[in-house]
């Protein structure tokens, strides 16, 4: 055996792979090598779940992607800088941007479904181009004459103790600030008078 484990990490190990654990998870709960746990799992006579293929993968977006049966290998980008690794999987990344999935949650399951081999970067490059943000919007600003316009805000505020009748009571808050002030302080965009 590759390591040796007392009495408790091995009924640990035992009891994490009755329940269905995988080997990667019990490393990480109990750290516990995989090869270890594995030669433990085995002396049990418990089996891990193989990988099997499959003929096709329903992910949760709701996509078929048929799995090659015949044992070829998935897709791979040309050795091309202008042919993206995204290209082959074009379909599955739209039908993801449509559901309102992010690039992140996209690259993950071209990852787990397709054996996608390029990284996370590769995917976010390729939805930008898929969909460019928006450019940002214009915004106005209105100049007016120091003491023309003012801001206001009013709302309810704590309750606090009257002093006279000792009951408490709601405070209303009101403030006024005049534009001027705000151009001279540098908290409004836009000119300032000085």
């Amino acid at each position: 055996m590759s390591n040796v484990l007392n009495e408790e990490k091995k009924q640990q190990v035992i009891a994490l792979g009755q329940l269905g654990w995988s080997l990667r998870r019990i490393q990480r709960t109990i750290g516990v090598r995989r090869e270890t746990a594995a030669t433990y799992l085995r002396a049990a006579g418990i089996r891990q779940p193989s990988a099997k293929p499959a003929n096709e993968v329903i992910t949760d977006f709701g996509v078929g992607l048929a799995v090659r049966a015949t044992g070829a290998p998935a897709p791979q980008p040309g050795h091309s800088p202008s042919v993206s690794a995204c290209a082959p999987y074009r379909e599955v990344i739209e039908l993801g941007l449509s559901r309102g999935r992010n690039a992140m949650a996209i690259w993950q399951e071209l990852v787990d479904t397709c054996g996608f081999t390029a990284g996370y970067q590769s995917v976010r490059r390729f939805v930008r181009k898929l969909h460019p943000s928006p450019s940002p919007e214009a915004c106005a600003v209105i100049e007016t004459a120091p003491g023309e316009e003012a801001q206001v805000d009013y709302g309810a505020g704590p309750m606090v103790r009257d002093p006279q009748t000792g009951k408490y009571r709601r405070t209303r808050l009101f403030v006024m600030t005049l534009v001027y002030f705000l151009l001279r302080a540098g908290l409004l965009g836009g000119r300032r008078d000085d």
